[in-house]
Parts: C-alpha cells; structure tokens; sequence
C-alpha cells in the first residue's frame, strides 16, 4: 500500500496569492502533474490540512479542480485555515466524513487503517485534541487491536521548537501520548502545519510531519524567531507500507538534474 501525503495547500480564490506572494493554486498544480506520473502510482491521497486559506466553499472548489488529475481515492482532514462545514460539503460524496461535529472517522478497506483526527479549534491557529476527542480516538483504536493503523492529523502531536509555530501547537499531547503508549498497531502518525519534514516519538509511536507543495516555513530553532516562511524547494511524502513494515520517503517537488548512474555499462563505478 503507498499513500501520497500532500498538506498545506493553503488554496485561495483563482488569481489570489498567498501573502501576496505564494500562488499556491499553481504551486500544486505543479506538483499534481509531478505525482501523476509517479510509478507506483499511490493507492490513497492523504490531504493533512489547511487544504484552502479561508475555509471557503469556493476555495475548495478550486482546491477539488486541481487534484481531479489525481485518480486515488482522497482522504482528507481539517487544519486551522479549514472550516469544518465547507469542508465536510466540499467531500460529501467520498462518503468517509461524518455528517455532524468533528471530522474523526476510521476507513477499514486498505492494509493500513486510517484514522482522521480533527484538531481543530475554530478562528485560532493552534490545534486540541480534548477529552471528547481522546475518547473517540481511544475507542476506535480499541475496536481493531490487530489492525496497522495509520493516524493522520493536521498539528502535530510534539514540541518542534520553532517558537511561533509551537505558540498554535497542539494543546493535549500529554493525553494523545497516553493514548498511543495503548495501542502498538500504530504505525505511523501522519502531520501538517509545519511545512517542513520534522519527526518525533510520541508515546513509543512514529510521528512526522511534511513539507508543503508550496512554501516552508522557515527553519529557525532561536525561542524569539519571528513568524515567518520561505521558498524553500517545496515537497510531498510517500508512505510505503510492505512487509509489516512503514517505510517513509520525502519527496522534493521541482526539476533537477540526473538521474545519472553510478555504474558504467561493464559494471564498473564510475570513475
């Protein structure tokens, strides 16, 4: 099973820019077209969040336009720039999201189990996961213990120690820890809202979250580091479950030169 991990999108209305500079509808169309031709093709899309900028019927109405090239099955959740009823009209007939409260839901027809975790908390930038949310995620865990099981959220579940992305990180991580230290058959949990690749164990679980397919948020570890992204080579992640096991790749989207081989025609290394 491959899953294609795509996140912060981050679409607006045709012809807007993102912070009057990132034309994020480009930026993913681009990489749309780079994934089409990947081989193997991915099973399912994982969407981790801030799929559009204002939580706008027709942002994702543009944002759906521009993943139609991409044939898999979508599985998407919501991060702090989604609204959660634009959102669950935008995918009603995928038919996985619920059709009242948080956008949680568990999809049993793949090798892995997917579970979508809604952390959001509307009109702010961090993200929660409360006792209601806790539960649900505990028990669903709970109904298949022998299930590899992928969870997907949009904050990550961990201190990244960029300053201002940690003042909108996740309030509940203590308990989310508990939860995982709980259930082994967690393989992996799957994260947005960075912009960049950074990993942690959480409760003895995997935890990663992915680059953008458009800006990046700049890397920058001192506690006063202001706000701010940069133009950084943008990305994906593929996730490649085989024998039993998670194998995690990120990719950089973008021309480059190669591939050139190591070897010449009589096997020798290049020299």
């Amino acid at each position: 099973m491959l899953i294609l991990q795509i996140t912060d999108t981050h679409i607006k209305l045709p012809g807007k820019l993102a912070y009057k500079r990132v034309d994020t509808a480009a930026m993913l169309r681009a990489c749309v077209s780079e994934v089409a031709k990947l081989d193997p093709k991915p099973d399912v899309i994982a969407l981790t969040g801030d799929l559009v900028d204002l939580g706008r019927p027709d942002e994702y109405a543009h944002l759906k336009s521009i993943l139609a090239p991409l044939k898999a099955p979508i599985y998407a959740i919501p991060g702090n720039h989604d609204d959660r009823d634009a959102m669950r009209q935008a995918f009603r007939e995928d038919g996985y999201l619920p059709a009242s409260g948080f956008l949680n839901y568990a999809v049993d027809r793949w090798p892995l189990r997917l579970i979508g975790l809604d952390t959001v908390i509307p009109m702010q930038g961090g993200g929660e996961l409360d006792d209601e949310r806790l539960a649900w995620l505990d028990a669903t865990l709970g109904q298949k213990p022998s299930a590899p099981t992928v969870v997907m959220m949009h904050h990550p579940p961990f201190p990244t120690a960029i300053a201002h992305m940690d003042r909108i990180g996740l309030k509940g991580r203590e308990g989310f820890a508990a939860v995982m230290a709980k259930h082994p058959q967690v393989q992996a949990v799957l994260c947005g809202h960075l912009h960049r690749t950074i990993q942690a164990v959480v409760g003895g679980r995997r935890a990663t979250t992915c680059p953008s397919p458009a800006h990046q948020v700049a890397l920058d570890l001192r506690p006063d580091g202001p706000s701010a992204f940069r133009m950084e080579p943008p990305g994906y992640m593929l996730h490649l479950w085989r024998d039993g096991a998670l194998i995690s790749h990120t990719a950089v989207l973008g021309e480059y030169a190669g591939p050139f081989p190591f070897f010449d025609p009589s096997g020798q290394l290049i020299d």
